[in-house]
């Protein structure tokens, strides 16, 4: 009877395992794209309450296609409603993006939104693909 509780508790403890896994394995985002800019081979996770402040982890590259237009381009994250994070490229480059996006006040991030822009400078307002919004399952 002890043999077969012990093998029950493993076996459960093994598929609870393989759930966490799966929550937690990358996913793709799809293409964020404006004039000028793209955000191309995304991918995204939930990081674990435990580990890097259960953060909204994003990587992927940020490409400024406008070559001709001198302007530059950025990546912008938000969690929970707070601010954007910006995170900028450079002009006529592609840039590998890889970061952690938190809320320091809470155990772990469990919304977030992300857009790729373009900046047009001070006087033209800033091209920006459609927010995409993302839940932590």
């Amino acid at each position: 009877m002890r043999k077969l509780a012990a093998v029950a508790g493993a076996v459960g403890l093994f598929v609870g395992g393989v759930g966490v896994a799966a929550a937690d394995s990358w996913h793709g985002v799809g293409l964020f794209k404006t004039t000028g800019a793209r955000f191309a081979g995304g991918k995204y996770k939930w990081e674990p309450a435990e580990v890097r402040q259960g953060a909204f982890h994003i990587k992927g590259t940020l490409r400024d296609v406008g070559l001709d237009d001198n302007h530059n381009v950025y990546l912008q994250v938000k969690v929970h409603g707070y601010g954007w994070n910006r995170f900028d490229g450079v002009q006529k480059k592609d840039v590998w993006i890889d970061k952690l996006v938190y809320d320091g006040a809470s155990r772990y991030t469990n919304t977030a939104e992300v857009r790729v822009c373009q900046n047009r400078g001070s006087l033209r307002p800033d091209n920006c693909s459609p927010t995409k919004s993302f839940k932590r399952k």
